[in-house]
């Protein structure tokens, strides 16, 4: 399957967008696809070879998952690659487009249990929970 893509525009410097996307005292209040959901933990090592590991749980505890991986390439301030446990790549690229304006592109293989529309509607809603998280904190 081909790889799909996404994309958001966010209205914060660079800096500030790659510092919120990675640590995880950012990630735990952003990373999630719908309100009933929540990411109660996330331990991130941030360097090639390093692993994160983001529970990601439903908040009547009816269902939960860990979403984990190992980075393989880091370009501060500009692009991460990692790989999942299950062997699908990532890509995420931050485009600075000027001072206070980043472009963040999210390029990730598909898995085989849920359609493509499906997929991509939960990654751009995580996507968009960051955005919204980024511009008003």
């Amino acid at each position: 399957m081909d790889p799909i893509t996404i994309d958001i525009t966010i209205l914060a410097p660079v800096e500030k967008v790659w510092d919120y996307f990675n640590e995880p005292k950012h990630i735990t209040k952003w990373n999630f696809a719908h309100e009933t959901w929540q990411c109660p933990s996330s331990e991130n090592n941030l360097a090639e070879g390093g692993r994160f590991k983001h529970r990601m749980e439903a908040k009547d505890k009816s269902f939960g998952f860990d979403f984990e991986g190992v980075y393989d390439e880091i370009i501060p301030h500009e692009i991460i690659k990692y790989h999942m446990d299950d062997g699908r790549k990532v890509k995420i690229i931050f485009d600075k487009i000027d001072d206070n304006t980043t472009k963040v592109i999210e390029i990730f293989d598909p898995e085989k249990q849920n359609s493509v529309e499906m997929q991509r509607d939960g990654w751009y809603a995580i996507l968009n929970n960051f955005h919204k998280y980024v511009e008003n904190h």
